[in-house]
């Protein structure tokens, strides 16, 4: 017997009771939310056994994620490419700024690293915008 089956026949004994004696109003109401609840979860069931070739599509869309992943992380080394060709232009305390929330983006216990990281590389291509001017 399949699940749907299963689910069908728990909501048909539900239903049967309420027609075998009488009830309280919340017991009824209890009863008849039970049917429903196991009918729902029959169809929904049966509908995925009729759709599972629509429901399985991981790969793919793992896939798409990777893609979009990497064409984003494409995007931010050229945002970051343009920030730096323009980084003598930028005012100071927008520089110290951005320089706080770069240090901050790796994980906590590396920050130090990353920060000391970015200030060495910000200070060896300092000079760069104004050489390619």
């Amino acid at each position: 017997m399949s699940s749907g089956e299963q689910y069908r026949a728990k909501a048909a004994e539900f239903r049967a009771l309420l027609t075998n004696t009488p009830r309280s109003p919340n017991e009824t109401r209890d009863l008849r939310d039970l049917a429903q609840t196991y009918t729902t979860l029959a169809e929904n069931e049966e509908w995925m056994a009729a759709n599972m070739d629509k429901v399985i599509q991981r790969r793919k869309n793992y896939d798409e994620r990777t893609v979009l992943a990497e064409e984003e992380e494409r995007i931010l080394k050229c945002l970051g490419a343009a920030l730096l060709m323009r980084w003598n232009t930028v005012p100071i305390k927008l520089q110290r700024e951005l320089f706080d929330c770069a240090g901050t983006l790796d994980d906590l216990q590396q920050s130090k690293p990353l920060r000391e990281r970015i200030a060495r590389f910000l200070h060896n291509h300092k000079n760069d915008q104004q050489s390619s001017d």
